[in-house]
């Protein structure tokens, strides 16, 4: 089973500057790095959104209502959804330098300690994690595909290559993953850099052609917009919201970043950008409505497509590595969190720690990115699907930082309910025009967020039930070391990782029946995962000396880290783990019965022994030398 304890140390302070290498990097540097990388999907949102209102599953008419209406809602949805609550406001809500919604859960969780909406809370994050896990698979899908399709703008004899290119692009994305984008990851920034340039350049060409669109920025045009249809308008808004696909990645990959360069970034390039190449998108279907098409590709002349839909394909390659490597970083903080079973994560880079690999996650999601594109085939019909994981995110952060800026920042309640309630009404209105397109493709980011959801809270339940029996039946410590005296004693240091703070664990007492002896010095650790994402190294570990050759060892560690047993054993002195040649790691392996009142459907049982049995092992997982483990089996019933 998983051999962690995944709960707040007392003693486990913080590294606020550990693995973060944004605190010692420029700020321009770290802008440029961030607009390479947390930018990538709202940057490319362009390519599609503005087409999606016109075309899309309810378009509109294309004329100056319509086109003045949707720019100034998109307008106005960049500065109230990502400049104000993200950037402003959400940004700073982060736990110890890392963001996101397992990180935000962790922050509740430190400072409040759960309470009464602890089980909420959990259960809000968890279904924000399998939402963006199904954004995740999503936003390659529609990103690449939207891009490509630009080629049938150049020419209508591509159309049928249109499909096989996507998926090439996608199948080489997903198998340089195993390499890393260390070296890659540099290119990113200025590549970025050039593709917002182009689509700023693209969008103030056609506003000093049609001046008048600037008029779209007021609001009053969003008013007669709604006023005019209120049911379409409706309807419309759940295309609108698309510009603002991307905005999460924002809080996200805040720990690789941090929040001054990425306000930065926001606030000087891609906010301005998005806004002139939109005003631009608009200003085009004024003049032209059959551009309605692909109004993003036709704002640049017949010469000029090609080289931007290679630009634009690039920029759509780059936003979807930033939604893997996020996906990568999620599925580590849920593994380590206890939410998820043990799953082999490869350092891809010495420098960089938060470039790893899941080769797991990353050939589910090939997969099933494929089979989106084969099913869904337009980028129109993946926009469907893809609302709803955006706005479903959206919303639950919201209410999750509504929680924080009460209990913990101490907002006054007047406050919270207009601020909050204001974001969660704003949120909760794009996620219902959204839940219109369920039949359309909205259905596939709710069967993925489900599945996820069940998976996950499956398994953090089974561990719960497994580790209270086994605590249940579990032989006090002092009592066993009184009871053991007279057991024969054989040189060297036997490790017995457990999950229990207290107790004997399964192997030590299987390894005494059926071996008839003790080690000179016994080992029992446990290894905790603090709610942070870093902890400091002189506050790695903790002793407690039982005597007679017993030791119990709490290692702590952050979300963000990855256990290294034998490492941080080296480092704990008197306790004979130091020489590698002469110590043993004992772990145990259950094997699960049903109880006569199980704690869990039958169903949810067999699911939860089938993770058991495929999640990594505790050997690979906590870094034990291959040649020194001894495995000892048990039965429990749950």
């Amino acid at each position: 089973m998983n051999e962690v304890a995944p709960v707040t140390a007392p003693d486990a302070e913080p590294d606020p500057h550990a693995g973060h290498s944004h605190a010692q990097g420029s700020l321009r540097a770290m802008a440029l790095g961030a607009i390479g990388v947390v930018f990538g999907d709202i940057g490319t949102s362009p390519l599609y959104a503005m087409k999606e209102v016109f075309v899309g599953h309810h378009p509109l008419a294309v004329d100056k209502l319509h086109i003045f209406g949707t720019v100034c809602l998109m307008f106005w949805s960049l500065v109230v959804i990502v400049t104000i609550k993200y950037v402003a406001l959400i940004l700073r809500a982060d736990n110890k330098g890392e963001g996101g919604s397992l990180a935000l859960l962790a922050l509740i969780q430190r400072s409040t300690g759960g309470g009464r909406w602890g089980t909420s809370l959990v259960m809000l994050g968890i279904a924000a994690t399998a939402l963006f896990l199904g954004d995740a698979m999503i936003t390659p899908a529609v990103s690449v595909l939207s891009a490509v399709e630009g080629l049938e703008t150049v020419n209508s004899g591509f159309t049928p290559f249109v499909i096989p290119i996507a998926i090439v692009i996608l199948i080489g994305l997903f198998m340089i993953q195993s390499r890393g984008t260390d070296a890659v990851g540099r290119l990113f920034g200025p590549i970025m850099l050039v593709y917002f340039a182009v689509i700023a350049a693209l969008g103030v060409i056609q506003i000093i052609q049609h001046p008048t669109v600037l008029y779209a920025l007021n609001p009053i045009w969003a008013v007669r917009f709604v006023a005019n249809n209120p049911p379409l308008a409706f309807l419309a808004l759940g295309s609108v919201v698309l510009c603002v696909t991307g905005a999460e990645a924002l809080y996200a990959d805040m720990g690789h970043f941090g929040r001054r360069p990425i306000t930065l970034a926001w606030l000087w390039l891609v906010f301005p950008a998005l806004i002139a190449n939109y005003l631009g998108q608009g200003a085009l279907l004024f003049s032209n409505p059959a551009a309605a098409e692909n109004p993003f590709y036709y704002m640049a002349g017949e010469s000029l497509r090609l080289p931007l839909v290679i630009l634009a394909t690039v920029a759509t390659v780059i936003a979807s590595q930033a939604v893997i490597t996020g996906a990568f970083s999620v599925v580590q903080q849920a593994v380590q969190l206890g939410l998820m079973p043990r799953l082999r994560i490869a350092h891809t880079s010495a420098r960089a720690l938060g470039q790893i690999y899941v080769p797991f996650m990353n050939w589910t999601l090939m997969i099933l990115v494929i089979l989106l594109v084969l099913g869904f085939r337009e980028s129109t019909n993946l926009a469907a699907a893809y609302g709803i994981a955006v706005t479903g995110t959206m919303f639950i952060t919201a209410l999750n930082f509504g929680f924080l800026a009460r209990k913990v920042w101490n907002w006054p309640m007047p406050l919270v309910i207009v601020v909050i309630g204001g974001f969660m009404l704003i949120d909760g209105v794009y996620f219902a025009s959204n839940l219109t397109k369920f039949f359309a493709g909205g259905w596939f980011p709710l069967l993925i967020g489900a599945i996820v959801f069940t998976l996950l809270t499956t398994w953090a339940r089974g561990r719960k039930l497994m580790i209270e029996r086994m605590n249940a039946d579990a032989l006090p410590l002092k009592i066993f070391i009184k009871s053991a005296k007279s057991a024969t004693r054989v040189p060297n240091t036997a490790v017995f990782m457990t999950s229990e703070r207290d107790g004997v664990p399964p192997a030590l007492l299987h390894n005494l029946k059926h071996n008839m002896v003790l080690h000179e010095r016994n080992i029992l650790v446990t290894v905790s995962i603090a709610d942070v994402p870093f902890v400091k190294p002189e506050k790695r570990t903790t002793t407690e000396d039982y005597g007679d050759g017993f030791f119990r060892v709490t290692l702590h560690y952050g979300f963000m880290e990855e256990p290294d047993v034998p490492a941080a054993l080296a480092t704990v002195p008197d306790c004979g783990a130091s020489n590698p040649m002469r110590t043993s790691y004992f772990l145990s392996r259950q094997t699960l019965l049903t109880a006569e009142r199980p704690g869990m459907a039958i169903w949810r049982e067999k699911l939860f022994a089938w993770m058991l049995r495929n999640a990594q092992s505790a050997m690979e997982f906590f870094k034990l030398p291959t040649n020194r483990v001894v495995e000892l089996g048990s039965q429990v019933e749950i």
